[in-house]
């Protein structure tokens, strides 16, 4: 869908300038806490509630030797933030066992499976990370089973109605690997700490929170720590994908590492991805990584074939897409729903049928709160979770067809979608781009969420060189005199041709080959 690019309102002539008045960054001493991030500013964000009551009882259950659980999630936050629990309190001495819940059998969050599992193994202390704070009916049957009960989380809270827990560590600033941190940093030494931070930047950039200020400074003193990483897990799965220490930044992070870590949790059971990150043996490290790099292949196989069937389900007329099919993994349907999402800019819900049950994971465009549109239908569903921008439910699949009913009928009477917006941060001449200026734009590091890659244009310039790579799917050429490539543009050759003049949005980067350094430019949209 063509896109509307929209430029902010022009405040200097100086690029950098521009940039961070973009984010928002004018004053002198916002603008040096955005380029020399210090975990020491925000120190008084890592104090949270109920940190004294919850070490009281920690070292409680370590002397009587007790047996804890940490119960985590199966994304790379839940996994990091069990792993960093589980690590620290190890190191002191605890009786600890991690506790993954599997994502089809037992969904998201505490369940009386897992606590149930927890009482038979004799546990009396259960910490939760990255959920718990809406989990109120199953920390009351944790106090019915008699397991005493400590939440991390970093969630909403609902309704302002807290959980029956011990103690609550609570925090939205942070992924929830960032709240089990907050829990054990002063009871662990500072080498042990640093480790530790190493896996809260995978989870803070992984699960998208905005990379400016608190996690800002978080991801950039992790990355430190992550480039001279031991972590024989990690150093494994780095070195079967390429990547050497001291190259990695936000991209890696967010697209080679996670996409892995969430590939095993989406088909079989992150417990493996757990694994992975805690062991001390270089053949387990080396199995495992290979095992997650095998189940990324076959994510990425199964959601492409999932992909080309719900395309063959839009219609392009439709103001939300209710698509579904009884072969989708519930681990992709996510995947699935934001592609479509993306392509027509129109609210997508994609749906894996189950015999009893079937799942659902809807993405939203910024229009449309799509958390707020599925409870609109609570009363058929069986549970229902998840913000404005996507959502996840379990419905009885007897009640689909009512649910498909009542949600489009609702749509319908929404005001139409807009199309959808490319922002640009400023437009400059492609004889700028300069080595110099990337190297001058890299200081905005890490880019993630709130904090994206410098989005540039230039008008009217010359294209050439015009071709595909990747079987037909990338666009490659030359702006000018500059390599440039498309990814996922290669439909667009069609409507292209050499020395025509275009309007382009790009990223500049440098492309590292083979020892030598060229500018290229990343297209993100192309304007005849």
């Amino acid at each position: 869908m063509p896109k509307k690019w929209h430029l902010p309102p022009k405040v200097s002539d100086d690029l950098i300038t521009q940039l961070l008045a973009n984010r928002g960054l004018t004053k002198p001493l916002e603008i040096d806490k955005f380029f020399n991030p210090n975990l020491e500013d925000y120190s008084k964000d890592f104090e949270l509630s109920h940190l004294k009551i919850a070490h009281e009882r920690i070292q409680k259950a370590i002397k009587n030797e007790e047996l804890i659980i940490v119960y985590g999630d199966y994304d790379v936050d839940g996994i990091c933030a069990t792993a960093i629990v589980y690590k620290a309190l190890s190191k002191l001495g605890a009786k600890i066992l991690p506790y993954i819940p599997h994502r089809e059998k037992e969904g998201y969050g505490l369940s009386k499976v897992g606590l149930d599992n927890a009482r038979e193994l004799g546990a009396s202390l259960i910490i939760t990370v990255d959920h718990g704070i809406v989990a109120s009916v199953m920390a009351d049957y944790a106090k019915k089973l008699g397991l005493e009960l400590i939440i991390t989380d970093h969630h909403l809270p609902e309704d302002d109605k807290d959980p029956k827990a011990l103690a609550i560590i609570h925090s939205t600033k942070m992924a929830g690997s960032g709240v089990a941190w907050c829990l054990v940093r002063d009871l662990v030494d500072q080498k042990t700490n640093q480790e530790l931070l190493e896996l809260v930047t995978l989870a803070t950039i992984c699960d998208s929170l905005p990379l400016l200020d608190l996690n800002r400074s978080l991801v950039t003193t992790g990355l430190k720590y992550l480039n001279k990483t031991t972590n024989l897990g990690l150093l494994e799965l780095l070195s079967q994908t390429g990547v050497e220490l001291g190259n990695i930044d936000s991209y890696v992070v967010g697209h080679i590492i996670g996409p892995r870590m969430n590939a095993i949790g989406r088909l079989e059971h992150a417990v493996d991805a757990l694994r992975l990150i805690c062991t001390k043996d270089p053949l387990k490290a080396k199995r495992l990584a290979d095992l997650l790099n095998q189940t990324n292949l076959r994510r990425q196989e199964l959601t492409q074939v999932a992909i080309d069937q719900a395309r063959l389900q839009v219609d392009g007329q439709s103001r939300i897409y209710i698509l579904e099919h009884k072969d989708w993994q519930p681990g992709i349907i996510g995947l699935v729903a934001g592609r479509i999402m993306e392509e027509v800019y129109t609210p997508t819900i994609a749906i894996s049928v189950g015999e009893i049950h079937s799942k659902g994971s809807a993405r939203s465009i910024e229009e449309v709160n799509i958390v707020e549109l599925i409870r609109s239908c609570s009363d058929i569903l069986v549970d229902v979770g998840g913000h404005k921008g996507a959502a996840g439910f379990t419905i009885e699949t007897a009640k689909l067809k009512e649910f498909k009913l009542r949600l489009t009928k609702t749509c319908n009477e929404l005001p139409k979608n807009s199309e959808p917006t490319l922002l640009i941060d400023a437009e400059i001449s492609i004889s700028q781009i300069t080595k110099s200026l990337i190297k001058d734009l890299s200081k905005f590091e890490p880019f993630g969420f709130g904090n994206p890659r410098p989005l540039l244009m230039s008008s009217q310039v010359k294209i050439r060189d015009l071709r595909t790579v990747g079987s037909g799917k990338h666009l490659k050429l030359k702006v000018e005199d500059i390599d440039a490539i498309g990814f996922g543009m290669g439909e667009m050759i069609t409507k292209l041709r050499d020395n025509q003049l275009v309007d382009i949005a790009y990223s500049p980067e440098i492309n590292r080959f083979n020892g030598s350094e060229t500018v290229q430019l990343k297209i993100r949209d192309i304007q005849i």
